[in-house]
């Protein structure tokens, strides 16, 4: 099951909600120990640069490229 949450300060730490749907699925129990994976949403700009380039181009090149058709 896969939930999206947002964390969230709470004094010293952070926490996150769980929604009582899932609460509910899992039949979670108050005081019952659980187990959270935690995975951090990747943005666009992480990314950049992390692909080699096939093409060998600058990517000056590229955008010129995708430009002459405008």
């Amino acid at each position: 099951m896969e939930i999206k949450t947002i964390a969230r300060k709470w004094g010293n730490s952070m926490a996150v909600i769980i929604p009582k749907e899932a609460v509910e699925r899992k039949r979670i129990r108050e005081n019952e120990e659980i187990v959270i994976s935690i995975q951090k949403r990747t943005l666009a700009g992480d990314l950049f640069g992390k692909f080699p380039r096939k093409s060998g181009k600058t990517g000056q090149e590229i955008k010129d490229e995708i430009r002459k058709g405008w």
